[in-house]
């Protein structure tokens, strides 16, 4: 049995990573902000491909060196390498005056988040379908809606940070939670079942040919890289939207960045609190199409409009809301053979997006292509994702009703290198 200080430390972690994840944007106009570190808007972009490169390597090695060293172990190190990159930021604002040591020191400090979250998120996600294997797409659904709730709340704290005079301490806030939940963390046995089952006993289960991925796999790869550029999109730039484009402050536009963050949050809660009633297939189909409307109302906002810029971000949390977490538990349940890894596989392709969106709308800036034209043509990668929508839940709902869902394994980890702990 999971205990409950298991399953509350899990679901605490969610919230204190999402925290951690969204610093970096919150702060996006302390970055770019001449009176600080006065970085270009390529610069800020460029700062996060560091976590991007690291975020996609920890979530593709995580399930191996679970198998090594399991599980709660690549989970304690994730949130030490959380540590290591706030206090390397909380450093760098004593360097402000050297512009090129500052920035080395953001550079390295995006690389060990992404350190942290690769490794992270995936053994959150398989620590609560492991501890509830009954209901998978709801704790999945619980736990990414507490991560949510992190990131919106990052932005609400370096708004308020910033009015006292000091905004780092949000990265000491974040330090000092990171430092107790590892306390907290070590201390418990964190133990996940492995499947009580063969994947080649399974009706219609997918398996790959040994050193192969399925086919199948690349589907769910695609939709969560273009996940990732619509999700950044909102969450790295709605705040530089809101100042430039739509004459917000700096505290409307921190209030647009938690619009969005607390839609995803509410999005997460709400789609699994009405699972039975409106299953998530269909909020698969609908919430890309929400996610598109969105892009399309922000860009034909006209200038000082920045309280329709607020509804819109907010709207577009709602239509990001429910995407990753259903993405990882579909495929966990659909590529059986593989459900031990997917988790990070899933995150590794979303920070791809992630990556994509976040340096790649820098250089566009500065070839001349507006913001709100950017914000535009990201629309149709959420269209894209609603058309694929189709063909990932439909298979879904049709593999739900020819076997009950089985237990899900750790990530990475084999039959022989995990204990027993239902929930």
């Amino acid at each position: 049995m999971a205990s409950r200080a298991e399953s509350a430390t899990v679901y605490g972690a969610g919230v204190v990573q999402g925290v951690a994840l969204v610093t970096f944007p919150a702060a996006s106009t302390i970055f770019t902000s001449s009176a600080h570190y006065g970085l270009s808007s390529t610069q800020y972009g460029a700062m996060f491909i560091p976590q991007v490169v690291t975020a996609i390597s920890a979530s593709l090695l995580g399930s191996r060196l679970a198998r090594r060293f399991t599980l709660k172990r690549v989970y304690l190190v994730g949130l030490g390498a959380d540590l290591v990159s706030m206090g390397l930021l909380i450093t760098s604002q004593f360097f402000t005056s050297d512009q090129g040591l500052a920035y080395a020191l953001l550079l390295v400090a995006t690389a060990s988040l992404g350190v942290g979250f690769g490794l992270t998120v995936p053994a959150l996600n398989t620590f609560a379908a492991s501890f509830h294997p009954e209901a998978v797409d709801r704790a999945v659904l619980v736990l990414n809606a507490l991560l949510g709730l992190g990131t919106a709340l990052a932005p609400v704290f370096v708004a308020a940070f910033v009015g006292l005079g000091f905004w780092w301490g949000l990265p000491v806030m974040s330090s000092v939670l990171l430092a107790g939940l590892i306390l907290a963390s070590a201390r418990l046995a964190l133990l996940a079942p492995a499947a009580d089952h063969r994947p080649d006993s399974e009706p219609g289960a997918t398996r790959p040919a040994r050193g192969a991925l399925p086919a199948r796999f690349w589907l769910f790869a695609a939709f969560a890289v273009l996940y990732g550029i619509c999700e950044t999109m909102n969450g790295n730039w709605s705040e530089s939207l809101m100042t430039k484009h739509l004459g917000a402050s700096t505290t409307e536009a921190s209030m647009a960045l938690t619009a969005f963050w607390v839609m995803v949050t509410v999005g997460r809660v709400l789609f699994a609190a009405i699972q039975r009633s409106f299953p998530t297939r269909r909020s698969y189909h609908l919430l890309p199409f929400v996610l598109a409307g969105a892009f399309l109302f922000v860009a034909l906002l006209p200038g000082g409009s920045w309280g329709l810029g607020l509804l819109g971000f907010a709207v577009a949390g709602l239509g990001c809301s429910a995407l990753l977490p259903l993405t990882i538990s579909f495929g966990q349940e659909q590529l059986v053979a593989m459900s031990a890894a997917m988790a990070g596989a899933v995150i590794a392709f979303y920070q791809a997006g992630y990556g994509i969106a976040a340096f790649g709308a820098g250089p566009l800036q500065s070839a001349g292509v507006s913001l709100s034209a950017i914000f535009g043509f990201s629309g149709l990668f959420a269209l894209a994702m609603g058309a694929m929508s189709f063909v990932v839940a439909r298979r879904h709902h049709v593999m739900s009703h020819l076997h009950p869902r089985p237990l899900l394994g750790t990530t990475g980890a084999s039959a022989s290198t995990v204990q027993i702990a239902g929930q």
